[in-house]
């Protein structure tokens, strides 16, 4: 699990990524969707084998288990999910905001 503040009193948060395939016509309206869901942070449409990645920022492993099975694979037009669970922050960007004083 990526543990990280999240700027709301430290508290730890799981991060996972989601690749996603959306039914032919669907993936803009899916990802508008999934971007007002709570505990999504971000999604992007691309290429290649999947239409989504969406990552996931929650408190807990029951959240995320929630968010994908019964929130995000129950909507219609998602045809397929592969979930990833991060481990670490490698990013500069990420390890940079964990440590912030906000100079």
């Amino acid at each position: 699990m990526v543990a990280e503040s999240d700027n709301r009193g430290g508290k730890l948060m799981v991060t996972a990524i989601v690749l996603l395939n959306a039914a032919r016509g669907r993936v803009n309206e899916i990802a508008s969707v999934l971007a007002e869901m709570e505990g999504v942070s971000e999604v992007y449409s691309v290429g290649g084998h999947y239409d989504l990645v969406v990552v996931i920022r929650v408190h807990a492993n029951e959240e995320l288990a929630d968010l994908v099975t019964e929130h995000m694979q129950s909507l219609e037009g998602i045809e397929a999910t592969e979930t990833l669970i991060a481990f670490r922050a490698y990013s500069r960007h990420d390890l940079e905001s964990m440590f912030s004083i906000g100079l």
